[in-house]
């Protein structure tokens, strides 16, 4: 099993951020003066996926724009001796094709999912959610990539949540603990109530899938909110014989797609990076008295 390929769901509306996201896409949210995708796509390269599928609507052209080779600008940077500023991006696009998908109406993650069908073809693939930002040593995606090899199975990374917020997540059932963290499930259960919940253990945005996602995709009816469900697929898949895990990763974990966890987000990348972290624990030191 050779995983080099991911699929990122990029058509969303960003209506948490408007009217911010009104002419930029909220996949180009910065973070510590990166693009949000452009985190997601290094995490991707560092588990070795050199070409990634991004669905998009017409109004995310930036994202092309942010993801191509501008000689201009390249060459006024070097005229300045700041070409460094871009050296990171550049390596990105000198070393990775990028695929870029219509999703004509936001039909659900499941719908957005198999519009990628054509270029994955039959592989096993990665999909990143663009509103999760993982941080760790070892790469969320490439933990996943592992198991998958290891068992020739479609892999869920889950983490622990509260009772109180298993209504906003796609909720894992287990079948039986394989290794500590990893558990075979048999079912999923999208935004369940507290008494509908089989488990605390949440999807988390990122996922290896069988190539059969794309059958049992084609042929479910809408789910939650009138959309094709990934959660539904997945519940396909298994009950046609796919095998599926779920594994509990310990990455930390940023929700961006509200301004709170953006917010947040972005103080952990401050605070992890030496050249501003002693400025930034002064800064909060200072105002948090004043506040």
């Amino acid at each position: 099993m050779n995983i080099t390929k991911a699929v990122i769901p990029a058509a969303g509306l960003g209506t948490r951020f408007l009217p911010y996201t009104k002419s930029v896409p909220k996949e180009l949210l910065p973070i510590m003066g990166k693009a949000a995708i452009q985190l997601i796509i290094e995490e991707g390269i560092a588990s070795g996926i050199t070409e990634f599928e991004i669905i998009a609507n017409k109004d995310k052209h930036a994202i092309i724009d942010y993801l191509s080779p501008n000689t201009h600008l390249d060459t006024l940077l070097h005229k300045m001796g700041k070409e460094k500023n871009i050296n990171d991006i550049n390596a990105i696009i000198s070393k990775t094709q990028f695929n870029y998908i219509a999703q004509p109406e936001p039909l659900g993650l499941g719908h957005a999912i198999l519009m990628a069908e054509e270029t994955i073809k039959n592989e096993y693939f990665g999909v990143f959610l663009p509103d999760e930002i993982m941080s760790e040593h070892i790469p969320a995606l490439r933990q996943l990539i592992e198991i998958a090899k290891k068992y020739n199975a479609s892999v869920i990374a889950v983490q622990e949540v509260s009772a109180e917020t298993v209504s906003s997540y796609g909720i894992v059932a287990i079948q039986q603990q394989l290794e500590s963290d990893l558990f075979e499930i048999n079912n999923l259960i999208e935004k369940p109530t507290q008494d509908q919940a089989p488990s605390n253990l949440a999807i988390v945005g990122r996922y290896i899938l069988s190539p059969d996602i794309f059958n049992a995709l084609r042929n479910i009816k809408p789910g939650a909110g009138n959309e094709i469900q990934l959660t539904d697929g997945i519940t396909t898949m298994m009950n046609s014989g796919e095998r599926v895990l779920a594994y509990k990763i310990n990455n930390v974990r940023h929700d961006i797609g509200n301004p709170l966890g953006w917010l947040q987000a972005n103080l952990y990348y401050g605070l992890s990076d030496p050249e501003y972290s002693p400025q930034l624990k002064n800064y909060i030191k200072k105002i948090i008295t004043k506040i």
